[in-house]
């Protein structure tokens, strides 16, 4: 059974795999093992993302571990993983549409057993190493931009970094609402959202709130979403660029899974689901 159901990796490998840089597989003397099909590596890395499992545990006879990692690092020195994010986005807004006008943000803690240039101390897991996520989505809970830290950041300074990450992309619409739980109730944050042109909507400080009070539920499911991903639940990586390799994959999975759910009732094409995913 495959890790993510192939409605969704198909157009993932299309799109990736025009992005992928032509190399010269013939070697002039013949002499050379036969380079791993990208295809191949991709499906084993997917199933890295998904299970969280060690690359050893996911090699086999048609790829070594060596491998996996020295093909994902060929990836990140392309960009390639960046580039299909920012594809994937495009697709959504053109196809189903991003709503913008409402934004939500909010961090997540996970693990970092193996410490790592992006992991330290956790304050909800007794020091242990760990990196947060500070995730900014639209009102139907897209992944817009993700910025990740060591652990022992406090959410309230990310947001700057976060609201930059959306507005490097064109994605930021002047007068959005941000939607912010009690953790950045203070005048300082009130201060940077109004000086960029957007509406404060944070749950105050020592009153009790509902989840759905600021509609910031909405980002609460997109991180249950992407910790469905145990790599990112569970990372083992010590390098930040690979850190972040990863959080653009899991974004670009849950962005086209998505898609697919909300196309499904609008449109008809070839491989469409039998029924809605």
């Amino acid at each position: 059974m495959p890790a993510v159901p192939p409605y969704i990796i198909e157009p993932i490998w299309e799109q990736f795999c025009a992005l992928l840089p032509e190399r010269d597989v013939d070697h002039p003397l013949g002499c050379h093992r036969p380079r791993i099909p990208d295809r191949v590596v991709f499906e084993k890395l997917l199933q890295v993302l998904v299970f969280g499992c060690a690359y050893w545990r996911i090699s086999d006879e048609r790829c070594s571990a060596t491998t996996l990692r020295r093909r994902r690092d060929e990836w990140i020195e392309a960009g390639a993983m960046d580039a299909l994010e920012g594809i994937v986005l495009e697709a959504y807004d053109r196809i189903v549409g991003l709503e913008l006008s409402e934004v939500a943000v909010d961090c997540c803690i996970t693990k970092a057993p193996c410490g790592g240039e992006k992991a330290a101390r956790s304050p909800v897991d007794r020091g242990k190493r760990g990196i947060k996520r500070s995730v900014a989505v639209d009102a139907r809970g897209i992944p817009l931009a993700v910025v990740t830290t060591p652990a022992n950041r406090h959410d309230s300074p990310l947001l700057p970094d976060t609201l930059d990450a959306i507005r490097e992309s064109g994605l930021l619409a002047e007068g959005a609402s941000i939607r912010l739980d009690r953790g950045y109730d203070s005048g300082t944050t009130r201060e940077r959202l109004l000086a960029r042109g957007l509406v404060p909507e944070i749950s105050p400080k020592g009153r009790p709130a509902p989840l759905n009070a600021t509609g910031r539920w909405i980002v609460e499911r997109t991180n249950s979403w992407q910790n469905a991903h145990k790599k990112l639940v569970w990372c083992t990586e010590r390098r930040g660029r690979v850190v972040d390799f990863w959080v653009a994959f899991s974004s670009v999975v849950v962005i086209v899974g998505r898609l697919v759910r909300e196309a499904w009732t609008r449109y008809r094409w070839d491989g469409r689901p039998l029924r809605r995913p």
